[in-house]
This record gives structure tokens, C-alpha cells and sequence, in this order.
């Protein structure tokens, strides 16, 4: 007399079957990984701080891969495009996503919704690069230092006007983060881009802009403007006079921008093993180290938990300021 069991065993061996072969489709595509050319994706238009870094490391890693990484443009959406792209992609190793703080920390905090959630929705591969905020003012402000401003802006209130990137910008919430910090208010005046937005600090149209160095640098090396202060924990190798907003007299203040690289979520461990170790290495050459700290770049290469907890705890500290600053766009 055949048993329940007896009946059931041909069906769960197939689903066994059917349960594997996936895992085992995986296993032979991590193994021969790559066999074909992998699509980085930059949220952003051909031309800015992304791009440039997007196609220093694909340069490098390519060789390494023995395939051709091909750097592709997706802008517009406020960067969702872009990342929404690879969150689609299919998770094979070869569509990859340059992210950074905007679409994957900053988002999240300003938008009501997203078609991706940046920690679910990805594999972090490696932290690449980062750079802090400069705050920088005008000499003809007649301040030098971060408390100099500070007394400045209490002394007229709502008078003096910051110039951001939009609102919702990393450099919007940095500037907020600063206000809710030092107890100040000023007038948000957004642009379409740092260069805008450094160009009417130069003007006198607004009075400070936490800007990118690659944009201010050379303003402040010329002595058209002045860094306050950087707004990373530490002094930045990049402007290493400037004074930390610590060293300034207010603690605890760490902002930083980005740059990594991500694949799409359930991307196999074994492919994401192998591009973070070549990612990784090709950050160590002395020619792209040359090229990306020309580009006024902090070189990091992390492991992929290492990225994945730094991209959570950014998440959480850019959710706060907008929180503060009620902060949303639609």
C-alpha cells in the first residue's frame, strides 16, 4: 500500500530540482565572470565630479577585469533614473550603478517616495571616494572665521542668503545641518549646479556656500574667497589648513559626499568578491590615485559590509536634518 509520503516524494524531488538549478546557474556565471563588457551607470550627465571619477576607475579595472567597463550617462529624475536603471538590471555582475550620497543617502531623506530602496535594492561593492563640504565666504563679508559668521548671522537675521545645488541637495541639508548646529537662520537661494552658485558668492549675491572643493579650491587658492571651515570629522587632505567645523567650535559635525560602487541586490557574493577586489586594487594604482585626488578626492576602497554599514549610518544622519528642516520634495 503506497503512503502519503510515498506519493509526495516525486513531486518534492522535482521542486529539490528546480530549487537548484538557479544556484547552480549562479555558480557557473560567477565562475566564468566576466566573459562579456559591464555597463557602469552614472546617474548624472556626461561631464561633472561623477563621471570624471566614474571613468578613472573603469579605466583601471577594466584592465584588471580583462573586459571593457563602458561608463553610460542616465541623468535627469534628481538621479533617480539612473539608479532606478540598475535597481532593474538584471543582478548578473554586469550592469553596475557609480552611487552616491545624493540618490542613495540623501534621497531617501527628502523624497515621500522612491522606486528603489537604497539598502534593500542594492550590493554594495565598495566605497570609493569622498570628499567634504567647504564653507566658503566672501573676503568682502569682512568675517574669517566660522564664529566670526555665526555672530554675523545672529546679528541679522534671516539677511544673509546661501547658495545650494536645489533644494533637497547634499549641500542644502549640509547647510541646514549647519544652522540647526550653530543656532542661525539664513535664505535659501537654490541654483542649478555649485558653479551658479559659486559664481554668485563671487558676486556678492549670497554670502556663503558650502560648496564641492574641486569648485571652490581654486577660488580660495586665489584668494577670491576664504574657507571657513570643512564640514568632514577630520581635516581634509585636500584643503588640510582649513579647520575641521569641530576645530571651529562645533562638535560632532560630520558630513561628507560620496562615490562607490554598487550592483543590483541578489547580485551573487562571488561576483560582488571579485569586482570589490579589483575596484579595490585599482584605487591603489599611482596613476588613478593621481587622477582622482586631482579631482580634490579622498581615496578610500572599503570591504562590501564596511560600504553597507557607512551607507545605513549615512541614511540615518541625512534623515535627521530633513526631518529638522522639514525638508521634502515632491
Amino acid at each position: 500500500m503506497r503512503t502519503h509520503s510515498n506519493r509526495l516524494a516525486p513531486a518534492l524531488a522535482l521542486l529539490a530540482f528546480a530549487l537548484a538549478v538557479p544556484v547552480a546557474g549562479d555558480i557557473v556565471r560567477a565562475a566564468d565572470y566576466p566573459s562579456r563588457s559591464i555597463h557602469l551607470i552614472v546617474p548624472y550627465a556626461a561631464g561633472g565630479a561623477a563621471d570624471s571619477i566614474a571613468r578613472v576607475i573603469a579605466k583601471r579595472a577594466s584592465k584588471a577585469l580583462g573586459q571593457t567597463i563602458v561608463v553610460e550617462n542616465r541623468g535627469g529624475g534628481g538621479s533617480i533614473i539612473g539608479t532606478e536603471f540598475v535597481n532593474k538590471a538584471e543582478p548578473d555582475g554586469y550592469t553596475l550603478l557609480l552611487g552616491q550620497s545624493g540618490p542613495i543617502s540623501i534621497n531617501p531623506a527628502v523624497y515621500k517616495s522612491l522606486p528603489y530602496d537604497p539598502v534593500k535594492d542594492f550590493a554594495p561593492i565598495s566605497l570609493t571616494t569622498t570628499y567634504p563640504y567647504l564653507m566658503v565666504v566672501s573676503p568682502a563679508l569682512g568675517v574669517k572665521t566660522v564664529r566670526e559668521f555665526v555672530a554675523l548671522a545672529k546679528s541679522k537675521p534671516g539677511a544673509l542668503n546661501y547658495g545650494t545645488t536645489g533644494v533637497g541637495a547634499a549641500n542644502h541639508l549640509v547647510t541646514e545641518l549647519f544652522d540647526f548646529r550653530s543656532g542661525i537662520k539664513m535664505t535659501h537661494i537654490p541654483y542649478r549646479g555649485t558653479a551658479l552658485a559659486v559664481a554668485d558668492l563671487l558676486a556678492g549675491q549670497v554670502q556663503v556656500v558650502f560648496s564641492d572643493p574641486i569648485s571652490a579650491l581654486p577660488h580660495v587658492n586665489s584668494g577670491a574667497l576664504i574657507a571657513l571651515a570643512v564640514t568632514s570629522k577630520e581635516r581634509s587632505p585636500v584643503a588640510p589648513l582649513v579647520p575641521t567645523m569641530s576645530e571651529s567650535g562645533y562638535g560632532g559635525f560630520d558630513a561628507v559626499g560620496w562615490h562607490g560602487i554598487l550592483a543590483p541586490g541578489r547580485t551573487p557574493p562571488e561576483i560582488v568578491a571579485r569586482l570589490n577586489a579589483e575596484i579595490v586594487e585599482a584605487l591603489k594604482d599611482p596613476e588613478t590615485k593621481v587622477l582622482l585626488e586631482s579631482q580634490a578626492m579622498q581615496i578610500v576602497g572599503s570591504s562590501p559590509e564596511a560600504f553597507a554599514d557607512f551607507i545605513k549610518q549615512d541614511i540615518a544622519i541625512w534623515k535627521e536634518v530633513a526631518d529638522q528642516a522639514r525638508i521634502e520634495v515632491r
